[in-house]
Protein backbone atom coordinates (compact mmCIF):
# COMPACT_ATOMS: atom_id res chain seq x y z
CA UNK A 1 0.00 0.00 0.00
CA UNK A 2 1.24 3.53 -0.71
CA UNK A 3 2.39 5.37 2.36
CA UNK A 4 0.39 8.49 3.20
CA UNK A 5 2.19 11.76 3.77
CA UNK A 6 1.53 13.37 7.17
CA UNK A 7 2.17 16.77 5.61
CA UNK A 8 -0.37 16.23 2.85
CA UNK A 9 -2.84 14.79 5.36
CA UNK A 10 -2.61 18.06 7.29
CA UNK A 11 -2.86 20.09 4.06
CA UNK A 12 -6.38 19.16 3.03
CA UNK A 13 -8.16 21.87 1.04
CA UNK A 14 -10.50 22.60 3.95
CA UNK A 15 -7.66 22.89 6.46
CA UNK A 16 -5.67 25.13 4.14
CA UNK A 17 -8.65 27.41 3.60
CA UNK A 18 -9.59 27.59 7.28
CA UNK A 19 -6.00 28.34 8.30
CA UNK A 20 -5.57 30.97 5.60
CA UNK A 21 -8.83 32.68 6.56
CA UNK A 22 -7.83 32.68 10.23
CA UNK A 23 -4.47 34.20 9.37
CA UNK A 24 -6.04 36.99 7.31
CA UNK A 25 -8.79 37.66 9.87
CA UNK A 26 -6.31 37.88 12.73
CA UNK A 27 -3.43 39.77 11.15
CA UNK A 28 -4.74 41.37 7.96
CA UNK A 29 -4.33 40.58 4.27
CA UNK A 30 -0.62 41.38 4.22
CA UNK A 31 -0.01 38.50 6.64
CA UNK A 32 -1.07 35.84 4.16
CA UNK A 33 2.12 34.39 2.73
CA UNK A 34 2.84 30.79 1.78
CA UNK A 35 5.61 30.65 4.36
CA UNK A 36 3.38 31.91 7.18
CA UNK A 37 0.55 29.59 6.17
CA UNK A 38 2.83 26.55 5.95
CA UNK A 39 4.13 27.32 9.45
CA UNK A 40 0.60 27.60 10.81
CA UNK A 41 -0.36 24.27 9.24
CA UNK A 42 2.84 22.62 10.46
CA UNK A 43 3.89 21.50 6.99
CA UNK A 44 6.68 22.30 4.59
CA UNK A 45 6.43 25.08 2.05
CA UNK A 46 6.79 22.50 -0.72
CA UNK A 47 3.84 20.49 0.63
CA UNK A 48 1.65 23.58 0.63
CA UNK A 49 2.71 24.52 -2.88
CA UNK A 50 1.73 21.06 -4.10
CA UNK A 51 -1.83 21.87 -2.99
CA UNK A 52 -1.91 25.54 -4.11
CA UNK A 53 0.64 26.53 -6.70
CA UNK A 54 0.21 30.29 -6.28
CA UNK A 55 -1.66 33.00 -4.39
CA UNK A 56 -4.47 33.06 -6.96
CA UNK A 57 -5.10 29.35 -6.40
CA UNK A 58 -5.04 29.84 -2.64
CA UNK A 59 -7.57 32.68 -2.82
CA UNK A 60 -9.83 30.60 -5.05
CA UNK A 61 -9.65 27.80 -2.50
CA UNK A 62 -10.56 30.16 0.35
CA UNK A 63 -13.46 31.84 -1.38
CA UNK A 64 -15.04 28.63 -2.55
CA UNK A 65 -14.61 27.17 0.93
CA UNK A 66 -16.72 30.08 2.19
CA UNK A 67 -19.25 29.68 -0.62
CA UNK A 68 -19.97 26.15 0.60
CA UNK A 69 -21.69 27.84 3.56
CA UNK A 70 -24.26 29.58 1.37
CA UNK A 71 -27.78 28.22 1.92
CA UNK A 72 -29.64 25.79 -0.26
CA UNK A 73 -32.95 27.57 -0.71
CA UNK A 74 -36.02 25.33 -0.64
CA UNK A 75 -37.44 24.74 -4.15
CA UNK A 76 -40.69 26.59 -4.69
CA UNK A 77 -39.71 29.52 -2.46
CA UNK A 78 -41.05 32.82 -3.77
CA UNK A 79 -38.54 34.53 -6.06
CA UNK A 80 -38.14 37.63 -3.91
CA UNK A 81 -37.71 35.61 -0.71
CA UNK A 82 -35.17 33.24 -2.27
CA UNK A 83 -33.23 36.11 -3.81
CA UNK A 84 -32.98 38.02 -0.54
CA UNK A 85 -31.90 34.88 1.33
CA UNK A 86 -29.09 34.13 -1.11
CA UNK A 87 -27.64 37.61 -1.33
CA UNK A 88 -27.90 38.47 2.35
CA UNK A 89 -26.05 35.22 3.12
CA UNK A 90 -23.32 36.22 0.67
CA UNK A 91 -23.14 39.67 2.28
CA UNK A 92 -22.68 38.15 5.73
CA UNK A 93 -19.87 35.91 4.49
CA UNK A 94 -18.02 38.73 2.76
CA UNK A 95 -18.50 41.17 5.65
CA UNK A 96 -17.02 38.63 8.06
CA UNK A 97 -13.80 38.35 6.01
CA UNK A 98 -12.84 41.83 4.71
CA UNK A 99 -9.17 40.87 4.38
CA UNK A 100 -10.00 38.12 1.92
CA UNK A 101 -12.24 40.50 -0.06
CA UNK A 102 -9.36 42.99 -0.24
CA UNK A 103 -6.94 40.32 -1.45
CA UNK A 104 -9.25 39.10 -4.18
CA UNK A 105 -9.73 42.59 -5.57
CA UNK A 106 -11.37 42.42 -8.98
CA UNK A 107 -10.66 38.70 -9.49
CA UNK A 108 -13.77 36.79 -10.63
CA UNK A 109 -15.29 34.40 -8.13
CA UNK A 110 -16.35 31.38 -10.15
CA UNK A 111 -15.69 28.41 -7.89
CA UNK A 112 -17.97 25.36 -8.00
CA UNK A 113 -19.70 26.07 -4.69
CA UNK A 114 -20.56 29.65 -5.60
CA UNK A 115 -21.85 28.58 -8.99
CA UNK A 116 -23.93 25.76 -7.49
CA UNK A 117 -25.32 27.63 -4.48
CA UNK A 118 -25.77 31.16 -5.81
CA UNK A 119 -25.33 31.78 -9.53
CA UNK A 120 -27.05 28.75 -11.06
CA UNK A 121 -30.08 28.60 -8.72
CA UNK A 122 -30.58 32.37 -8.83
CA UNK A 123 -30.55 32.48 -12.61
CA UNK A 124 -32.71 29.36 -12.85
CA UNK A 125 -35.28 30.83 -10.44
CA UNK A 126 -35.36 34.07 -12.40
CA UNK A 127 -35.95 32.26 -15.69
CA UNK A 128 -38.64 30.09 -14.14
CA UNK A 129 -40.31 33.20 -12.74
CA UNK A 130 -40.61 34.61 -16.25
CA UNK A 131 -37.53 36.74 -16.80
CA UNK A 132 -35.69 36.69 -20.11
CA UNK A 133 -32.06 35.56 -19.94
CA UNK A 134 -30.97 39.19 -20.34
CA UNK A 135 -33.23 40.34 -17.51
CA UNK A 136 -32.07 37.49 -15.28
CA UNK A 137 -28.36 38.19 -15.65
CA UNK A 138 -28.85 41.96 -15.35
CA UNK A 139 -30.78 41.55 -12.08
CA UNK A 140 -28.15 39.12 -10.80
CA UNK A 141 -25.26 41.45 -11.65
CA UNK A 142 -26.92 44.43 -9.97
CA UNK A 143 -27.45 42.53 -6.74
CA UNK A 144 -24.03 40.88 -6.84
CA UNK A 145 -22.21 44.19 -7.38
CA UNK A 146 -24.24 45.86 -4.63
CA UNK A 147 -23.34 43.02 -2.26
CA UNK A 148 -19.66 42.98 -3.16
CA UNK A 149 -19.31 46.75 -2.96
CA UNK A 150 -21.19 47.03 0.32
CA UNK A 151 -18.92 44.44 1.91
CA UNK A 152 -15.70 45.67 0.30
CA UNK A 153 -15.41 49.29 1.32
CA UNK A 154 -16.06 49.00 5.06
CA UNK A 155 -14.58 46.68 7.68
CA UNK A 156 -17.83 45.79 9.39
CA UNK A 157 -15.95 43.87 12.08
CA UNK A 158 -14.59 47.19 13.42
CA UNK A 159 -17.22 49.85 12.75
CA UNK A 160 -15.80 52.31 15.28
CA UNK A 161 -12.44 52.37 13.48
CA UNK A 162 -14.23 53.09 10.21
CA UNK A 163 -16.15 55.96 11.76
CA UNK A 164 -13.01 57.34 13.41
CA UNK A 165 -11.08 57.45 10.14
CA UNK A 166 -13.94 59.19 8.38
CA UNK A 167 -14.50 61.62 11.24
CA UNK A 168 -10.83 62.63 11.12
CA UNK A 169 -10.94 63.09 7.35
CA UNK A 170 -14.07 65.25 7.52
CA UNK A 171 -12.62 67.35 10.33
CA UNK A 172 -9.75 68.35 8.06
CA UNK A 173 -12.08 69.83 5.43
CA UNK A 174 -12.80 73.53 5.08
CA UNK A 175 -16.50 74.01 5.95
CA UNK A 176 -16.74 76.82 3.41
CA UNK A 177 -15.76 74.46 0.59
CA UNK A 178 -17.55 71.34 1.85
CA UNK A 179 -20.64 72.52 3.74
CA UNK A 180 -22.71 69.37 3.01
CA UNK A 181 -20.02 67.04 4.35
CA UNK A 182 -18.84 69.05 7.35
CA UNK A 183 -22.33 70.12 8.34
CA UNK A 184 -23.81 66.62 8.44
CA UNK A 185 -21.18 64.51 10.19
CA UNK A 186 -23.69 63.21 12.74
CA UNK A 187 -25.79 61.72 9.92
CA UNK A 188 -22.90 60.53 7.74
CA UNK A 189 -20.95 58.50 10.31
CA UNK A 190 -23.70 56.04 11.37
CA UNK A 191 -24.70 55.39 7.75
CA UNK A 192 -21.17 54.18 6.94
CA UNK A 193 -21.53 51.05 9.03
CA UNK A 194 -25.30 50.56 9.10
CA UNK A 195 -26.12 47.16 7.60
CA UNK A 196 -29.62 48.38 6.84
CA UNK A 197 -28.16 50.60 4.12
CA UNK A 198 -27.27 47.40 2.26
CA UNK A 199 -30.44 45.50 3.12
CA UNK A 200 -32.64 48.41 2.11
CA UNK A 201 -30.86 48.81 -1.22
CA UNK A 202 -31.08 45.07 -1.89
CA UNK A 203 -34.81 45.06 -1.22
CA UNK A 204 -35.26 47.98 -3.60
CA UNK A 205 -33.46 46.08 -6.36
CA UNK A 206 -35.51 42.95 -5.65
CA UNK A 207 -38.74 44.92 -5.64
CA UNK A 208 -37.90 46.57 -8.96
CA UNK A 209 -37.02 43.25 -10.63
CA UNK A 210 -39.65 40.98 -9.04
CA UNK A 211 -41.45 39.14 -11.88
CA UNK A 212 -44.56 38.81 -9.70
CA UNK A 213 -44.91 42.59 -9.60
CA UNK A 214 -44.15 42.92 -13.31
CA UNK A 215 -46.78 40.30 -14.23
CA UNK A 216 -49.63 41.84 -12.28
CA UNK A 217 -48.67 45.48 -12.11
CA UNK A 218 -49.12 45.19 -8.35
CA UNK A 219 -46.81 44.57 -5.44
CA UNK A 220 -46.73 40.88 -4.44
CA UNK A 221 -48.50 40.15 -1.17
Amino acid sequence: MPRSSPSLDRATPDRIAESALSLVDEAGPEALTFRALAARLGISLASLQRRCTDLAGLLDLCTDHLAARLPDVEPGTAWATATEARFTALYRLLSAHPGLVALRGARPWLGPHLLARLVEPQLADSLTAGMTPEEAITAYRRMYLLTLGSASFVDHRDPEATRTVTRTALASLDPAGYPALTGNVAAILPALTDHEVYHGALRQLIHAADPAREATGKDPL
